[in-house]
């Protein structure tokens, strides 16, 4: 797992096309066919906080990567350990926020199908990021990353 610029992870599926692939599929079949059940009012508000949390969630996130100048990107090298923020609660903060995205834009646009397909974007996200991930990281921080990996559950 390394390149000739330094350690990198190897995602199996970028994370952004594991999660917005499903999110696609549900508003293309809610275009198509329409969605069976109205979602209701209560979509709106419960949108919105999960827009508001990805935003505070994810932003909080992105700053520690920058602060800690350690690669973000697929390809930048990883040179930093996040235990800190939103890692303390959770090993991919990141990834818990764009779910969150997820469910706030099926809920906004809205979509059913979008929803129903939800669970497929957290199986594409675990298996095309988070266990590549978990590998790299175990191999390029050994201990540390173990002992984190104890303490810190991998969702919430």
């Amino acid at each position: 797992m390394t390149s000739d610029s330094g350690p990198i992870v190897s995602f199996r599926l970028w994370p952004p096309v594991a999660i917005g692939l499903p999110l696609v599929v549900g508003w293309i079949v809610t275009a198509g066919w329409g969605d069976p059940i109205d979602l209701g009012s209560w979509r709106l508000p419960v949108g919105c906080v999960l827009l508001l949390l990805f935003a505070v969630w994810n932003g909080w996130s992105l700053w520690l990567f920058a602060r800690h100048e350690t690669g973000l990107l697929p390809g930048q090298e990883t040179t930093a350990l996040m235990i800190r923020g939103p890692y303390r609660l959770s090993r991919n903060p990141l990834y818990v926020g764009l779910l969150a995205l997820y469910l706030a834009i099926a809920l906004l646009v809205p979509s059913f199908w979008a929803l129903v397909l939800f669970p497929v974007a957290v199986a594409l996200v675990l298996w095309g990021a988070i266990l590549p991930e978990e590998r790299f990281l175990h191999e390029r921080f050994g201990a540390p990353y173990d002992d984190y990996r104890r303490r810190v559950r991998r969702w919430l």
